[in-house]
């Protein structure tokens, strides 16, 4: 595997791990949000460019309490100046207030290179890595929330 690749790899995890800690500012350091970055969180919604005002950072630390982090590579896929990365993340963590408990996610994320340094463009996660019926995903699909 390509050394830069390797190397992503690692800072994606230290990330991760950062950010279901609270650290979000080291999150930020090793994750590298690129300005045009899309976020498609495991919690819906699509959220454009990366917020890094203060408040949000706050608000991030306080979403983000404590826990393990752990990442399972799936694939990657590296051309030019693009890595895409394909991973398991698992995550026993306090998340939005609850209790703790399994986070588990899969996640697509896409990396460009801008100048010697790889930024995060594009973060797809969702909570699926436990797999659901094709019951419980047609309620999800019609947007029934209960």
């Amino acid at each position: 595997m390509d050394k830069d690749v390797s190397k992503l790899i690692q800072e994606t995890a230290e990330a991760q791990a950062a950010l279901i800690r609270g650290d979000v500012d080291r999150f930020v350091a090793l994750a590298r949000p690129a300005e045009d970055h899309v976020l498609m969180s495991p919690f819906g919604a699509v959220a454009y460019g990366f917020d890094g005002a203060s408040e949000h950072r706050a608000a991030l630390a306080r979403f983000f309490t404590s826990g393990t982090f752990d990442q399972e590579v799936v694939a990657t896929y590296h051309s030019g100046d693009f890595v895409v990365l394909v991973t398991l993340e698992r995550v026993r963590g306090e998340v939005g207030g609850l209790p703790e408990q399994d986070w588990s996610l899969r996640v697509t994320q896409v990396f460009r290179r801008e100048g010697a340094d790889w930024r995060l463009l594009h973060r797809h996660a969702d909570p699926l890595a436990h797999g659901i019926s094709v019951e419980k995903a047609a309620a999800l699909g019609r947007g029934d929330q209960g």
